[in-house]
């Protein structure tokens, strides 16, 4: 789907607002918070995938730690979750029950608690979480406020949406195959909570739009003019020579597209660096805002806790629209 179509088609429903109700449907943000009393907030959130592996163990893993992401990106903690699941009767039930206990072995890493969930009968097979999680008001973060001066921290490497397209076409080693699992299922628990003991301005997590698509939406959001620095920005092993090849996915094409007046790219940039920068990520990390010197700070936390983090851009100057160079 073009990203700007659900846009488009919920612009035109009669929703309400409420005076509780810190993030809804006004900015693009990872979730929904609202606010229960003084000193509790309720987040919400949902997503589910089609298998991004041929292993259900792992697929299980990756699409629980991808729904699980959107509460982390609000500065907040999951508490319940329920399973969605889209799956065909002539599947084996098998598949099913290891792609359950792979979300479950996530869930159970990240804190939270299993309460139910749904499924259907559906000719292709999906599976994700409804999460429910819990942040104070005042610690609510959003992807529409990052300040001049600011640095951007980006927490995992990109390139899952190719590496899962040379995985497809059989030209991905083992070694490319494990590293692109490890990433993906992994949580952002853990950058989440390091990030907590610093003055963060504005944060999401990399998914569907890109690694670019989801900067341009923060900067669209502070009104900004950000910049990212494009060969600073930490890659999945051999992924930049499969995009030289063109195993780039459509979803990255559409990508470029849509956000094309809101990116500036230097003349004669590299065609599969720029392709990366708006591939389309699946788990991705978490795309922290905050002051250099609270950056190398969190970096130095980071590693301490094994999270290789970079500094990958930067807050310019203020925008009146919102606008991302990439160089």
């Amino acid at each position: 789907m073009d990203p700007g179509t659900l846009d488009r088609i919920v612009s035109g429903l009669d929703i309400r607002s409420h005076p509780d109700l810190i993030v809804g449907l006004a900015t693009p943000d990872d979730a929904g918070v609202f606010r229960l009393n003084p000193q509790t907030a309720l987040i919400q959130t949902l997503d589910f995938l089609t298998p991004v592996t041929d292993d259900p163990y792992e697929f299980g893993q990756i699409a629980a730690a991808n729904s699980l992401s959107d509460v982390y990106a609000m500065g907040g903690r999951p508490v319940t979750v329920m399973n969605i699941v889209c799956f065909p009767s002539d599947l084996s039930e098998d598949i099913l029950a290891q792609t359950l206990k792979g979300g479950q072995d996530k869930i159970n890493e990240s804190g939270a608690l299993l309460v139910g969930g749904h499924s259907v009968d559906d000719p292709q097979f999906k599976y994700g979480l409804s999460v429910t999680g819990i942040v104070h008001p005042d610690r609510v973060l959003t992807n529409s406020n990052a300040r001049v001066g600011d640095v951007i921290l980006l927490t995992k490497p990109i390139g899952t949406g190719i590496m899962s397209t040379a995985i497809k076409a059989k030209l991905a080693e083992k070694t490319h195959i494990r590293e692109s699992v490890s990433v993906m299922s992994r949580l952002n628990r853990y950058a989440a909570e390091v990030m907590a003991d610093f003055q963060v301005h504005a944060c999401t997590d990399v998914t569907g739009f890109g690694l670019a698509g989801h900067l341009v939406e923060m900067a669209r959001g502070a009104k900004k003019h950000l910049t990212l620095y494009s060969q600073k920005v930490p890659l999945l092993e051999n992924v930049l020579a499969f995009a030289n090849m063109g195993l780039v996915p459509a979803g990255a094409h559409k990508n470029r597209a849509f956000f094309k007046k809101f990116t500036g790219l230097i003349p004669g940039m590299d065609r599969a660096l720029v392709d990366l920068m708006f591939d389309p990520q699946t788990s991705g990390g978490l795309m922290i805002s905050l002051q250099k010197d609270e950056a190398i700070s969190c970096l130095g936390q980071m590693e301490k806790k094994g999270i290789d983090a970079r500094i990958i851009g930067e807050v310019s100057k203020e925008s009146s629209t919102g606008f991302v160079d990439i160089i």
